[in-house]
């Protein structure tokens, strides 16, 4: 697998629905770079709320990257964002940024910008996000969307933040709205409903689809 210099795994889909947490370990089964879309958007909007700029403000969040530019380092266990030397990577998980990176995210220069940002890590990597496998890598050969419901969403979420589940539930449907443009599945793209499924469950049906025989080294 580690031969093959083209290979680019997309996994798309909703906030909370696994993205990270699969994409982690399938790369790691695969010995090959894990890619957060999602943190560097975070960054943009990090960056936004650090600056005092309106996140509305496309021109003002282009100038802002263009000054303080971002970058992802990835690696089978985690990605960091940086801005200069400065590792931004601890103050992106919050609500903070939470209520504001959609925002961010939706504006065309912005997408752009964190587009070529990607299109920089080379090859073979499993990226996840909200368009990977349609905006940002249409030409990847193995691509996968996972989806849950709202509640199930918010239900795990909630394990990892202070937040009442019932807040989340209501920011992640709000998101969902925001993001449904950017957030359909690739026509090409295999669809995971994660509801019901542990994560090596959901791990082990994504490596059914990789060549190689792969999927019997997973749970």
């Amino acid at each position: 697998m580690n031969d093959e210099p083209h290979l680019i795994i997309t996994i798309d889909g909703p906030g909370a629905s696994g993205k990270s947490s699969v994409a982690r370990r399938i790369a790691q089964a695969l010995g090959v770079p894990y890619v957060s879309s999602g943190l560097l958007y975070r960054g943009a909007a990090y960056q936004v709320l650090r600056y005092g700029v309106d996140p509305e403000d496309e021109e003002a969040i282009v100038r802002l990257l263009n000054e303080h530019p971002i970058r992802l380092e990835p690696d089978t266990d985690g990605n960091h964002v940086f801005a200069g030397g400065e590792d931004l990577t601890p103050h992106l998980h919050t609500a903070r940024v939470d209520r504001v990176v959609s925002a961010v995210a939706r504006h065309p220069r912005v997408r752009a910008y964190v587009n070529e940002r990607l299109r920089e890590v080379p090859p073979p990597f499993v990226v996840e996000g909200r368009d990977m496998g349609t905006a940002v890598f249409p030409r990847a050969p193995y691509k996968f969307y996972l989806t849950a419901s709202p509640e199930v969403r918010a239900r795990r979420r909630a394990r990892e933040r202070p937040e009442d589940a019932a807040e989340i539930e209501k920011m992640l449907r709000l998101r969902d709205e925001r993001d449904a443009k950017q957030s359909k599945p690739a026509a090409d793209a295999q669809i995971i409903d994660t509801s019901e499924l542990t994560l090596d469950q959901v791990v082990g049906a994504i490596m059914r689809y990789l060549p190689g025989g792969l999927g019997a080294k997973d749970k």
